[in-house]
């Protein structure tokens, strides 16, 4: 079986894998959620990565001609991009076989970490993408918060004065985190933006904390990758949580519903999670 869709990239797959031609491809079916379906094709040892989004996954090469590709962050390599005006098509390199969230470890998890301290330590000259007056913004596009974001607004506005503005995953959960038995690599980069909290640390931790892991060795290991301290690190992560709910539950509203029906169901307990946060910061 094959992706409907495979004709817009079946040349540059051809290219890659050497297959003779599309008939002699093997297609292994990765997921198929919301507004994305990712593939494997393979042709002998030869294998490649196509991913076809629509809506908020469609401009996934927006991201890495903005991040991936001049900061040389540890992601697939791009072979091809192809964009209509529904939806976009990327064949990417494949950069492995399982995932975080199909073989979950500690020594997973600590790779992880410097992950994120990998693609903290790139330098970006552009201002941040996620302002305090954002949190107000996004609060008014959700429609249904009912308490006081004032702390996360004031702890947000300290961080842009404390803290560099860095690359955001913004997805960054162990069902995107893949490795070849050597190295790993984060995937599926179109939520990415700047800003100077650490939302992929929080998003990674609260993760290890739902299967019983010890957070502090995992902070211990960034906080040793990047030279920064605890106490920095401790407010970006509760900022990070804070904007991540807030994204989360943006996009919910106004896409989830529609292409994931069953998000709905996700609704209060992330507003709940949002709150402890703002608690935390007040």
């Amino acid at each position: 079986m094959l992706p409907a869709w495979l004709e817009v990239v079946s040349d540059p797959v051809l290219e890659a894998t050497k297959a003779p031609g599309v008939g002699e491809l093997h297609g292994e079916l990765l997921r198929r959620w919301g507004s994305s379906e990712v593939w494997r094709l393979s042709f002998g040892l030869r294998s490649v990565i196509v991913k076809r989004g629509t809506d908020g996954q469609a401009d996934e090469a927006a991201a890495y001609e903005r991040f991936v590709v001049p900061l040389e962050l540890p992601a697939p390599a791009l072979l091809h991009r192809y964009r209509s005006p529904d939806a976009g098509v990327l064949v990417l390199a494949d950069v492995g076989r399982v995932t975080l969230e199909q073989e979950p470890s500690a020594d997973g998890f600590l790779a992880a970490a410097e992950l994120v301290a990998a693609i903290r330590s790139r330098t970006v000259s552009q201002r941040s993408e996620f302002p305090p007056e954002r949190v107000k913004e996004m609060a008014e596009r959700i429609g249904r918060i009912d308490f006081d974001l004032s702390p996360l607004t004031e702890a947000l506005a300290a961080l842009h004065r404390d803290a560099p503005v860095g690359v955001v995953h913004g997805d960054f959960v162990p069902k995107n985190l893949v490795t070849d038995g050597t190295r790993w690599t984060a995937i599926d980069w179109p939520g990415a933006y700047l800003a100077p909290h650490l939302s992929d640390l929080y998003t990674l931790l609260r993760d290890a904390e739902s299967l019983g892991l010890d957070r502090a060795p995992i902070v211990a290991h960034y906080i040793d990758a990047t030279g920064t301290n605890l106490s920095l690190v401790e407010r970006q992560l509760l900022v990070g949580g804070g904007c991540f709910y807030l994204v989360a539950l943006r996009f919910i509203v106004e896409e989830g519903l529609r292409t994931i029906p069953d998000s709905v169901n996700w609704i209060d307990g992330l507003l709940t999670e949002l709150a402890d946060v703002v608690g935390a910061l007040s």
